[in-house]
């Protein structure tokens, strides 16, 4: 499929997508409060937000990988989001190394309509099973391309290539927080030409994730996330509210900005977040790297008596596509030679 360019952005074939519930989890530890959660499902299930993501940040099954579980566990989940969300798609993330099939399968049965799967653009090929099996479980399977700018746009068809064409959507998603709007054109460019609707999930350490947001759209995405307040990981996400807002001043009023703005004070007042290290996440997005990481950065710059910004980009260098925990104390332990090389040389 080539990509028309000279197509007018029309902003009524668009659609905002609510993950407040899921991304904004990590911004909790993933302990929210059920009864805020119940009201803020069914405040939202009065707007014109039609689809609406909750769960574990990671996914579900999340506590297999050893991370800390939900406090609200899924057949709750189901509970909550069946009878609040009667006007409203509900579904959850999942990634193949924790999320079983027999799962997706139950939470299907339980009502959720669609299901998010992330992987790196190179896992692809070693998942397409896993994918296709998911197309056959649920009717809505979106493909999630986390950490997208880690891989280069024209390796795209290959490693995507083998995708089941059964899948609802493919998902640029900029977890670095890194992209800027040329960037995100491109892939999403790229995108398009595998799958006839394209989402957009923007991160916001360097404040681009509503500009990146309608760079995607503009595009020709079919699909943006928000969150309300913008809550989520580290420094968050594009803010669903100012999304509404912008698509409004651009002739699409159908999004309600007033309620959603509402209900992004809402959030501000209820939630307890986790303070944001505005330095590692300014560094993270310059860089690229991703913010899963930090909390082990900062251990090993106490460790080694180094820097966190020459580790990260030590890290990026030795691993281009996106650093694992060794080159990170790999990079840390370069970092210190270095520099104790270059004092005794003075």
């Amino acid at each position: 499929m080539s990509v028309d360019r000279e197509k007018k952005f029309d902003p009524t074939e668009k659609e905002l997508f609510d993950a407040t519930l899921r991304d904004g989890s990590y911004a909790v530890d993933f302990q929210f409060e059920e009864k805020f959660v119940v009201e803020l499902l069914g405040r939202l299930n009065e707007t014109p937000v039609r689809r609406v993501e909750i769960g574990h940040g990671l996914g579900f099954d999340a506590e297999r990988s050893g991370i800390r579980a939900c406090n609200i566990d899924l057949r709750r989940w189901c509970e909550i989001a069946g009878a609040e969300l009667t006007d409203s798609e509900w579904g959850m993330f999942a990634q193949p190394g924790f999320s079983r099939l027999t799962t997706l399968e139950e939470l299907c049965d339980r009502g959720m309509s669609f299901v998010r799967v992330g992987m790196e653009a190179e896992r692809v090929p070693e998942n397409l099973d896993y994918i296709e099996r998911a197309t056959e479980i649920c009717g809505q399977v979106y493909l999630n391309v986390m950490k997208s700018s880690a891989t280069p746009a024209e390796e795209w068809p290959e490693l995507l290539g083998g995708v089941t064409p059964a899948i609802a959507g493919l998902y640029v998603v900029d977890s670095y927080g890194s992209m800027l709007p040329d960037d995100v054109r491109r892939y999403v460019a790229v995108a398009r030409d595998l799958s006839p609707v394209v989402g957009f999930h923007g991160h916001d350490n360097l404040g681009m994730a509503n500009a990146n947001s309608v760079a995607a759209l503009d595009a020709g995405a079919a699909i943006v996330d928000g969150t309300l307040n913008g809550v989520g990981r580290g420094a968050g996400n594009a803010e669903l509210e100012s999304l509404a807002g912008i698509l409004s001043i651009l002739g699409d009023d159908r999004h309600d900005y007033e309620e959603l703005a509402r209900l992004a004070e809402f959030c501000r007042v209820a939630l307890d977040t986790i303070p944001e290290d505005r330095n590692m996440q300014l560094l993270g997005g310059v860089i690229g790297v991703h913010s899963g990481f930090f909390p082990l950065i900062e251990e090993v710059c106490a460790e080694f008596g180094v820097d966190a910004a020459p580790v990260m980009r030590t890290a990026v260098d030795l691993a281009p596509r996106g650093p694992r925990k060794t080159d990170i104390r790999a990079a840390a332990r370069r970092v210190a030679e270095h520099r104790h090389a270059v004092g005794v040389a003075v």
